[in-house]
C-alpha cells in the first residue's frame, strides 16, 4: 500500500520500520515539531523522525493538522491509508478521511477499555490482569472507533516500561496483519457500556501513601516506573521505588520493619527491589542498603 505514517515518541518506530521492512510505501512520515532537550537546550528531533530520516523516508512536521494548508498537502499525498501511533495530535475530521481507506490507529489497551492517553498505566493501577493492543479505524471521537484486531499480554508483575516495550512490538505485528488481511477482516464495534477514561497521569499520583494497603502501592509502584516514578521521603530525601514486593507482615504504617527496608502498609507490607536516589541511577535494594542502610523503627512520611 501507499502509506502515510503519523507517530513521534518510541512507542510508535517499531510500527513504522515493520511497514516499511513489509514493503509497504511510506510516502511520507508526519511527526511533531523538534523539540528542545538536553544542557544546551538544542533542537532534537522525535524518535520517529529520527528513524525515518535515518531509512530515507521524506519527513513533515506541521504545528497543527487543522492547517488547511497541511491538510491540503496532506490529501496531495493520495495515500491509500494511514497509520497512526501516538502522533500527539487530534486529528480533524478532513484527516481522518483524507486516504483512500482511511487512518488506522495502534491503541494499547483492549478496547473499549482505556480509551485515551495512559492505557498502560491505568490498566496496572486498577489490577488489569490482562492488556493488550488494539488496532482501530480512526473516527472522530477518542478512541471509539471500529476494533480490527487485538492481542493480549499479562500485565502481572510488569511495570509499565516493561509493558510498554512489549506492546510497542506487538502493535507493530499486528498493524502488519491488518494491512495484509483487510479484505477478510470484518471490523467490530465497539460496545460504550463497556468503556472507560485512560486519563493523563498527573506527577501527583506519584507520591507514596502508606496508609494505603500493600497491593494498591505493589501497583502504583509499577504503574509509575520507570516514569514519573512512585516516591517516597527518607531522611529529607526523596527516594522513587521502582519495582517492590508485597510481604505478608504488618505494622504501623510508614514503619521501617527490618533491615531490607520492608515498610509497613495500611494492609501488608511493601519490601522494595529497585529504588533510585536524586540524580543517580537506578540500583537494585541490595546494593542501595550497601551504602544506606535501612533505619529500622523509623516511620517515613
Amino acid at each position: 500500500m501507499r502509506l502515510i505514517f503519523m507517530g513521534t515518541p518510541d512507542f510508535a518506530v517499531p510500527t513504522l520500520c515493520a511497514l516499511h521492512q513489509a514493503g509497504h510505501e511510506i510516502c511520507a512520515v508526519y511527526s511533531q515539531p523538534p523539540a528542545r532537550s538536553g544542557r544546551g537546550k538544542q533542537l532534537r528531533p522525535s524518535p520517529v523522525q529520527a528513524k525515518a530520516e535515518e531509512r530515507g523516508l521524506p519527513v513533515r512536521h506541521p504545528e497543527t493538522m487543522k492547517d488547511l494548508e497541511a491538510q491540503a498537502d496532506f490529501h496531495a499525498l493520495e495515500a491509500d491509508a494511514a497509520v497512526v501511533v501516538a502522533y500527539g495530535q487530534i486529528l480533524p475530521l478532513a484527516i481522518i478521511d483524507g486516504p483512500k481507506l482511511g487512518c488506522f490507529n495502534v491503541h494499547a489497551s483492549l478496547l473499549p477499555r482505556w480509551r485515551g492517553a495512559a492505557p498502560i498505566q491505568r490498566a496496572i493501577l486498577a489490577g488489569d490482569s490482562l492488556t493488550g493492543v488494539t488496532i482501530m479505524q480512526m473516527e472522530t471521537g477518542l478512541d471509539t472507533g471500529p476494533m480490527l484486531l487485538k492481542g493480549k499480554t499479562e500485565t502481572e508483575d510488569k511495570t509499565a516500561g516493561d509493558l510498554h516495550d512489549e506492546l510497542m512490538q506487538m502493535g507493530a505485528r499486528l498493524m502488519v496483519e491488518v494491512l495484509e488481511k483487510l479484505d477478510t477482516i470484518r471490523p467490530e464495534k465497539q460496545d460504550r457500556r463497556d468503556a472507560t477514561y485512560a486519563a493523563k497521569i498527573d506527577k501527583s499520583e506519584a507520591a507514596i501513601d502508606w496508609d494505603k494497603p500493600a497491593l494498591h502501592i505493589e501497583r502504583q509502584v509499577r504503574a509509575f516506573s520507570p516514569f514519573p516514578g512512585a516516591w517516597f521521603e527518607m531522611d529529607g530525601e526523596r527516594i522513587k521505588l521502582l519495582r517492590a514486593r508485597v510481604i505478608g507482615v504488618n505494622g504501623k504504617p510508614g514503619t521501617v520493619l527490618d533491615e531490607q527496608l520492608t515498610i509497613a502498609c495500611g494492609n501488608a507490607a511493601i519490601r522494595p527491589l529497585e529504588l533510585q536516589r536524586a540524580g543517580k541511577p537506578a540500583m537494585q535494594a541490595e546494593e542501595y542498603l550497601r551504602g544506606k542502610p535501612a533505619p529500622v523503627g523509623a516511620v517515613l512520611r
